[in-house]
């Protein structure tokens, strides 16, 4: 594999971070509908969206949804959650994705931008692109103290686009083999993290995460000089705050969408889909509270 890298190649490191419980949900069916035309743009795509649950709630009774995350009320979700459907939710490969939305057609609405995470799937036939938003989402799009007013419409039309997730406070190190030095990642998409180099990185790889409370967790060569796509490579480290380490079950491939039991350590895998002639190695990396959901970078 190593041999279809070109030392004049960017490499890259990919880690995808989410506390996850998996918790299965479905976004509700949603009936009356009254839209409005809304113009082209050519950075935003037009979309429908709905919104259930609570008015002001992240949406499943349970916090959860089809994606696996937990407590989706709580940062860094903070209950802007939504079910897409399958142009969005894409079979699992669209959890975590973030996209800003706005509505403009409507007295209500405030016409800014809110930031949404897919935690959710509503295959329901509504529209192209169909959102199916938290109440609390639905009501951020309104202008202030409008918010019950936009709910009440049910259904509107609206404009959004996919931008990068923001979790602050974190930072990703990476070691290659026995080198003893940490080189610091930067943030490419939402939370894909990766490092240019001029040359062919050697394996095998440590990670170090330092999450927004400054503890550290470090997986000393949990990549190893022999990696493969379509591979989980997992530690059995985990943040104090998460309970003991270990107990994980077979996690397999990634992208399956399957409930993946108990697992409370640290989980890398190499990205489908991606070319390694030019990409290197891209890696997820989910720091898991006690279940994992197999996630595919989308």
């Amino acid at each position: 594999m190593a041999s279809m890298i070109a030392s004049s190649k960017v490499v890259a490191l990919g880690a995808l971070i989410f506390f996850l419980l998996v918790s299965y949900g479905s976004c509700t069916r949603i009936v009356n509908f009254n839209a409005s035309h809304i113009t082209a743009d050519p950075y935003w795509v037009p979309a429908r969206a709905t919104w259930y649950g609570a008015p002001t709630g992240a949406g499943p009774d349970d916090n959860g949804g089809a994606c696996g995350f937990k407590n989706v009320n709580l940062p860094p979700f903070s209950a802007m959650t939504s079910c897409g459907n399958q142009p969005l939710f894409k079979d699992g490969k669209g959890c975590g994705s973030c996209y800003q939305i706005r509505c403009l057609n409507h007295p209500a609405c405030s016409g800014n931008p809110e930031t949404v995470m897919i935690t959710d799937m509503n295959y329901y036939p509504v529209a192209k692109y169909h959102f199916d938003l938290s109440g609390k989402a639905f009501g951020a799009m309104a202008q202030p103290g409008r918010n019950n007013e936009l709910r009440h419409t049910g259904i509107i039309d609206i404009q959004f686009k996919r931008v990068p997730c923001i979790y602050p406070g974190k930072t990703v190190d990476i070691m290659e083999g026995n080198s003893g030095w940490w080189m610091p990642m930067r943030e490419s998409w939402g939370s894909i993290w990766r490092m240019d180099s001029k040359r062919r990185l050697q394996g095998p790889f440590s990670l170090r995460i330092t999450n927004e409370s400054g503890q550290t967790l470090v997986a000393y060569q949990v990549i190893p000089a022999n990696w493969a796509p379509n591979t989980y490579y997992r530690s059995n480290i985990q943040y104090e705050a998460f309970g003991s380490a270990g107990g994980g079950q077979d996690i397999g491939s990634a992208g399956g969408g399957q409930d993946i039991g108990y697992a409370g350590g640290l989980v890398i895998s190499s990205a489908a889909g991606l070319s390694t002639e030019i990409l290197g190695i891209i890696g997820m990396i989910c720091l898991a509270s006690y279940h994992l959901h197999g996630i595919e970078v989308p």
